[in-house]
């Protein structure tokens, strides 16, 4: 075996493809001489006899190499390279520049124009292959790096696509979780109920309702599920079910002895959820919970507060007090007891249950809103009524947060109609 097949043997590229190396030269005799080395070593070679021709090949060919002469009529080795490096879309390309120049400012301007390596010429095959095999490496670390980025980009494909479909179905269950709370605005007599409900996210773990118990009497609740999102969302649905609209299916309901519709006793309710949580349903998750019965004749309002935050009544004089003692959440401790809690909502007063994302909306010194801070926001809403309290409840708290909203946000607001004034009435009786 000769000493130039020996060579060729050891320095074949070990990439499965041939590597093409475009030799750019307006010596015919140089490039023949270079191709036969290239030729030998396994490399695919293609020439070209100025910069101008090596541009056009590029644009229709991608080289993996280019040996350029410095010198040559029209464009230089080191303009073609820099014009090469402006074309940031296609393959990199290793270049090598031929040339005679060895002064260490001819080196820097070669680098600095975007070479990646020097031949001084007259150029050894030994040598020259000894440079193509340190650009071998690059390039096999540029194919890695390609192979690596396109199975990136193809992952990422497949992740917003399917970050498409989860919006698309978190966003049909927010709708249908917002159905779970019915009308957003009831009447019962001379008492109105209004819900509100604004998951921090796609979905929460708030709900809020109403329902009528019999013509006289109607029942409320609002419900906050640790944690956020599906999870919580999915124990909200299944609460639901335990306070629905059809009389059939309501846990607070049952038939008394007449024949008619009667709500269990809030503190009994309360255990009765407390011993499903643990008992039956088994999650590692807890809720809290406000449920009331209003009485619409006489305005007695009978509540159990599990955990949540205090609820706030508001008299027909403006006064606000604070309702309750907070009570253990439901699903924690097994047997645990709930005391309920009694009031009157006379003519004109109404009672505010709203969940922890309002209370503990924070500021930008880190100080939460508290009773103080909803105090005042039904004090500066005083005259407002229904949903307008509601929502502008919630401007005022996304105002004093600053516009965000880390936790699931829900209040329902019940009122009693005030009572006409003297003259009205009595204006009224004599139009009748």
């Amino acid at each position: 075996m000769s000493f130039g097949n020996r060579l060729a043997t050891a320095s074949a590229p070990s990439a499965t493809r041939r590597r093409l190396v475009l030799l750019v030269d307006d010596s015919r005799a140089q490039r023949a001489m270079l191709a036969v080395h290239l030729t030998r070593a396994g490399y695919e070679v293609a020439e070209a006899d100025c910069g101008d021709t090596a541009l056009a090949f590029c644009r229709t060919r991608r080289p993996d190499v280019i040996l350029s002469d410095w010198v040559m009529r029209g464009m230089s080795g080191p303009e073609l390279c820099q014009q090469l490096r402006e074309d940031r879309d296609g393959r990199y390309i290793y270049f090598l520049l031929l040339t005679s120049k060895d002064e260490p400012a001819d080196v820097a301007f070669g680098l600095e124009s975007g070479a990646d390596d020097f031949l001084t010429k007259p150029t050894s095959a030994a040598e020259l292959l000894a440079r193509l095999r340190a650009g071998e490496r690059i390039l096999r670390l540029q194919d890695e790096a390609r192979s690596v980025n396109a199975r990136l980009s193809e992952t990422l494909a497949a992740l917003r696509s399917a970050q498409v479909a989860m919006d698309r179905d978190l966003d049909e269950a927010r709708r249908l979780q917002q159905g779970l709370i019915g009308e957003r605005h009831a009447s019962f007599g001379d008492f109105t109920v209004s819900n509100l409900l604004r998951p921090a996210g796609h979905v929460g773990g708030d709900l809020t309702g109403s329902f009528a118990i019999n013509a006289r009497r109607f029942g409320v609740f609002a419900i906050d599920v640790s944690g956020h999102g599906v999870a919580a969302a999915l124990l909200t649905a299944r609460l639901a079910t335990q306070f629905s609209a059809s009389l059939d299916q309501n846990a607070a309901l049952f038939i008394n002895e007449f024949g008619l519709y009667e709500s269990r006793s809030p503190a009994v309710l309360a255990r009765y959820l407390n011993h499903l949580m643990l008992a039956d349903l088994r999650v590692d998750t807890y809720f809290t919970m406000v449920y009331a019965v209003v009485d619409q004749l006489t305005g007695e309002v009978r509540m159990v507060q599990a955990g949540h935050p205090h609820p706030m009544v508001q008299r027909a004089d403006g006064s606000v007090e604070q309702i309750g003692d907070g009570g253990l959440p439901v699903g924690v401790i097994e047997g645990a007891e709930y005391d309920e809690i009694s009031l009157v909502l006379a003519p004109g007063d109404r009672l505010l249950i709203a969940s922890d994302g309002i209370w503990d909306a924070a500021d930008a010194s880190g100080r939460m809103l508290g009773v103080e801070g909803l105090g005042a926001i039904l004090q500066t809403n005083r005259a407002t009524q229904g949903l307008g309290l509601v929502e502008a409840m919630v401007w005022s708290v996304l105002a004093y947060s600053g516009g965000k909203q880390v936790d699931d946000i829900s209040a329902l607001l019940i009122e009693r109609r005030a009572a006409p004034e003297a003259g009205a009435a009595q204006d009224q009786t004599e139009k009748a």
